[in-house]
């Protein structure tokens, strides 16, 4: 028996207790439960709620219309509706039974083309939808109400992984801080000695080691000719690949060739694998549907905890597709495309031979890299991986890397392979017109715990810091540079002051190896030897010292750098112009000492106006210094580099002279967006407008040549004078920018 029930939103309630509609409905289920035997209710409640987002809408009327109601800022009005009722057998009660609306695919296609560009219509969008749709304006309502809550419920379960995995790196911190406090305070347990006297020993066995290795000189490491040059600081820790990866080369082509699969549908899903967040406007892994279209992957997983990173972008770069592909598969190539991404990289094995004249199509390499983040503060991810090519088509190619399971022999250094490892990632690359292509970049990575500094904590575990825009930003500048540095018919505007081709060429050249300088001197790599140094003003800072003996490139002796890193309520891209205007210079630069500064030459690299190399004049009553500085800027981060050179060698750079022997010790600024996501998503279209919202996470470094002699040794009063400098040099940024309670 069916009949149409009217209910009105102004109906007064009766003083029965159980008159309640969304009370008696909610009781109603629980005493059929107990009558058929159910003693869960909860799953009798979790049975009513809106669970098909896609193909139906639930109608529902009141305020009070059961738990089945999704409390959302357009919440329902109370308009009235139909219910059917039909007769419960065994009590002879009539049960309320919900009326659905199941739409066709075409109604769904068109309300999923206006929900990704505004996931809140409003009326009017609402009404002309319904009216091309044939449906009634509620039913769009409602369905566009649920597949928000869909989404969120999906980026609420992905926001709570996050932060379950941060709570065991804090749980990870602290145990690590007890523990250190607990041996600091504590007596050697073979000798009795003290702190004084375990230092004491430490000393002595450095001092026993350093004779032993300056005896046995350095081993020879038979590594390809592929290897960077990078690879004699890593002779220690590589001799162990031949027997941690003691697979049959037959398995790793067939992992390879799974992954190439795998890549390929990462990159062209688009719902319900990957969904795009409302608040943020990121794409977010869909980790349920991941599982379910690739069970494999579960069977894979590493032991231990675990922090899942899964990012996808899209860009177009100035190269043809096979050209880009043959960069990935040189190490070198590689590495000199993302200098700031990479600190040290290497072939090492060639699992395969491509086929083709490059040699390329179906090559399969075994690599490793060092990824960094420039900042002192955030440490390195050594991966290691099988990369393997292949064209898809004649148009298209996939590069792929994925990790490949060690041999478990409970040794520590195998065990220091799990600690990143990258789940099927890389790109696919699209030849589109005149030398361009479309990269479509995938980064997936299974992270363990680690220990990272509570400012940059934000832009780590959300997977930003080494995620796909990353890397699609830092390809796309490399590109653009590339074709500027080529380029023959370069305008006047874009090359003041140099005269020839040549000149040009060298200059750029010149900035290029500044700039990749800086980036091994400010990162955590295992280049340097980070010492935490708190400054008489409370400013945490990092200092590492190194000897140059053979570079021709900087200058020869003792070399300190002193870095630190902070939050800045400045958008990046008003710190960026900030540091690149030469009017300003004097408010933040200690050296200058309020000196006048004029450009000499002024180069554009890039589309951006920001990516750019100036040669710079600082007029003081005593003498004019000559400053190199190197400007880059992509979505991502920025960097503003610079460096005194001397003005003889400099005016033969800019007549065309090689500039690789010219001695440079750069400093500078890393400029990063804060990583903040809470705020409402801004859609911006200009380069101008690229974050205008939020903060910055600005890292300061700072070099300076402490003794022209390598001989020389580190004392405190040289430490000192460099760390003095950065604290002057960030109290005036701050007092230049108005933020000196920051």
């Amino acid at each position: 028996m069916s009949m149409a029930v009217e209910m009105s939103s102004k109906q007064q309630p009766t003083k029965d207790f159980f008159s309640s509609p969304a009370l008696s409905l909610s009781l109603a289920g629980i005493f059929r439960n107990a009558s058929s035997g159910s003693t869960n209710p909860e799953e009798d409640f979790l049975s009513r709620k809106v669970v098909d987002d896609e193909d139906r809408t639930v109608e529902m009327s009141s305020e009070n219309s059961g738990p089945t109601r999704s409390r959302s800022e357009e919440d329902l009005d109370g308009e009235d509706h139909e219910e059917d009722e039909e007769e419960d057998g065994s009590k002879g009660n009539k049960r309320k039974r919900k009326k659905y609306h199941r739409h066709t695919t075409d109604q769904i296609r068109h309300m999923e083309a206006l929900f990704k560009e505004t996931p809140h219509p409003d009326e009017k969008q609402r009404q002309q939808l319904s009216k091309q749709l044939g449906l009634a304006p509620r039913q769009v309502k409602f369905w566009f109400q649920n597949r928000r809550t869909q989404i969120k419920a999906i980026q609420e379960r992905h926001e709570n992984s996050l932060l379950k995995a941060e709570l065991e790196k804090l749980r990870e911190e602290n145990k690590a801080m007890r523990e250190s406090f607990s041996k600091a305070n504590s007596s050697c347990p073979n000798c009795g000695g003290g702190p004084d006297d375990l230092h004491l020993e430490n000393s002595k066995l450095k001092a026993e080691l350093d004779k032993l290795r300056a005896a046995l000189g350095r081993t020879p490491y038979p590594l390809q000719a592929s290897c960077s040059e990078d690879q004699e600081h890593r002779l220690g820790s590589l001799d162990f690949y031949t027997g941690v990866f003691a697979l049959e080369k037959s398995r790793i082509a067939e992992v390879a060739n799974r992954a190439t699969l795998e890549l390929q549908k990462m990159a062209t899903s688009a719902e319900p694998l990957w969904l795009r967040s409302v608040e943020t406007g990121r794409e977010i892994l869909n980790y349920d549907e991941y599982l379910k279209e690739f069970p494999q992957a579960q069977a894979s997983s590493f032991p231990g905890r675990k922090t899942i990173e899964a990012s996808r972008d899209v860009g177009i770069v100035f190269m043809d597709a096979h050209k880009l592909a043959q960069s990935f598969m040189d190490v070198g190539q590689w590495k000199e495309m993302f200098a700031c991404l990479i600190s040290k990289a290497a072939t090492v094995d060639v699992i395969r031979q491509g086929e083709g004249p490059s040699r390329i199509d179906g090559a399969i390499q075994l690599m490793f890299g060092e990824m960094q983040l420039l900042t002192p503060v955030v440490p390195t991810r050594e991966v290691y991986f099988v990369r393997s090519c292949r064209q898809l088509s004649p148009e298209k190619w996939a590069v792929v890397d994925v990790s490949v399971s060690v041999e478990d022999n409970n040794t520590e250094k195998e065990a220091s392979l799990l600690k990143c490892r990258k789940l099927p990632s890389g790109c696919i690359i699209e030849d589109t017109s005149n030398g361009h292509s479309k990269v479509t970049w995938v980064e997936h990575l299974d992270v363990s715990a680690s220990t990272v500094q509570p400012l940059f904590r934000s832009l780590v575990n959300t997977g930003l810091a080494f995620g796909a825009r990353h890397w699609v930003a830092t390809l796309q500048l490399h590109c653009e540079r590339l074709v500027f540095f080529m380029a023959t018919n370069v305008p006047t505007k874009d090359s003041l002051g140099v005269t020839t081709l040549a000149g040009r060429k060298s200059v750029l050249k010149m900035a290029q190896r500044m700039t990749q300088s800086f980036y091994r001197a400010i990162a955590a790599s295992s280049y340097h030897q980070w010492t935490k140094i708190t400054t008489k003003t409370g400013q945490d800072m990092r200092v590492s010292s190194r000897k140059n003996l053979h570079d021709p490139g900087e200058p020869t002796g003792v070399i300190v750098c002193a870095s630190s890193s902070l939050w800045l309520p400045v958008s990046p891209t008003l710190l960026f112009d900030y540091f690149r205007d030469e009017a300003r210079r004097h408010e933040w630069d200690a050296l200058s000492n309020g000196a006048h500064v004029q450009s000499i030459a002024s180069l554009s690299k890039g589309q951006d106006r920001g990516n750019s190399v100036a040669i710079q004049t600082v007029k003081s009553r005593e003498k004019s210094i000559w400053v190199l500085q190197d400007s880059c800027t992509n979505s991502f981060e920025s960097v503003v580099v610079y460096a005194p050179v001397d003005i003889n060698t400099t005016q033969l750079v800019l007549a065309g002279h090689d500039p690789s022997n010219i001695q440079i010790l750069p400093s500078g600024f890393s400029i990063i967006p804060d990583g903040v996501e809470s705020r409402p998503l801004v859609i911006t279209t200009t380069q101008d407008d690229r974050n205008s919202q939020g903060g910055s996470l600005l890292t300061v470094a700072l070099q300076t040549l402490i003794n022209p002699s390598p001989a020389t040794k580190l004392n405190m009063e040289s430490v000192e004078s460099v760390t003095n400098l950065v604290s002057v040099t960030l109290h005036n940024i701050k007092r230049s920018l108005q933020i000196e309670d920051c």
